[in-house]
């Protein structure tokens, strides 16, 4: 598959796994609703997570429009303004936290070195810069109404479906066969894993990621990150 097609279809994937987390948290978990927006459970926040983890940058651009078409038509049809800032802060969260985990976990494809406990530092992270993001931007707007009641709601909704969605797909990733089987489900499976793999290297390929990609070429900065990684 070209570069390009994988760009394409890493965040074609990443706008409906959103829309799709969306539509199921509004079906199972809209009593937990806070204020139009903030739930006491946010899957969604964890497929913004799960997908800059594992796609990058496409991610990101993934997760923008997934929050411009589902806050404009969605949330806030009547608040343009409101609702294009929240597309901008649900996606940079995420990939701010993806950067910190490419240079301080050496993050891999598949999420394949990280363990349950870096997990838990990279949802309590993102959900951290989310919430505190957007909370800036309502004090801004001078929606100032229940604050601290909606930060910490969104905080541990955040959390709760980072954590979800990390630790559920963690477990799944983990069974995807590393070489072709004999069968038409394993061969599937590891068709998964080689696209999934695939994505994950398509990224480095562009250069908006050249940082990165300068790191590959330079042992001295693989060793620095794989240094780092060992800390946690």
């Amino acid at each position: 598959m070209s570069s390009l097609r994988l760009h394409f279809w890493s965040i074609a994937g990443t706008l409906i796994a959103f829309l799709a987390s969306l539509w199921i948290n509004q079906e199972v978990f809209a009593h937990t609703s806070f204020v139009r927006g903030v739930n006491w459970i946010f899957l969604p926040s964890g497929v913004r997570l799960l997908s800059t983890l594992l796609v990058g940058f496409d991610g990101a651009i993934g997760l923008l429009l997934a929050g411009l078409i589902t806050d404009l038509l969605y949330w806030f049809p009547h608040d343009p303004v409101r609702a294009i800032a929240g597309a901008l802060l649900g996606s940079l969260a995420p990939y701010l936290v993806y950067r910190f985990a490419l240079e301080y976990f050496d993050l891999r494809a598949s999420l394949t070195n990280l363990t349950p406990k870096r997990l838990l530092v990279l949802a309590v992270a993102y959900s951290g810069a989310n919430t505190l993001f957007h909370h800036l931007w309502f004090a801004l707007a001078g929606t100032t109404k229940n604050w601290f009641e909606s930060l910490f709601t969104m905080f541990v909704g955040d959390l709760a479906g980072a954590l979800i969605i990390l630790y559920v797909m963690k477990a799944l990733l983990a069974l995807l066969p590393k070489q072709p089987g004999n069968s038409p489900v394993s061969n599937g499976m590891f068709s998964i894993q080689l696209a999934l793999n695939s994505a994950y290297a398509n990224q480095f390929a562009t250069k908006a990621n050249w940082p990165r990609s300068a790191a590959v070429h330079d042992p001295g900065a693989g060793l620095r990150g794989r240094a780092r990684s060992k800390k946690l």
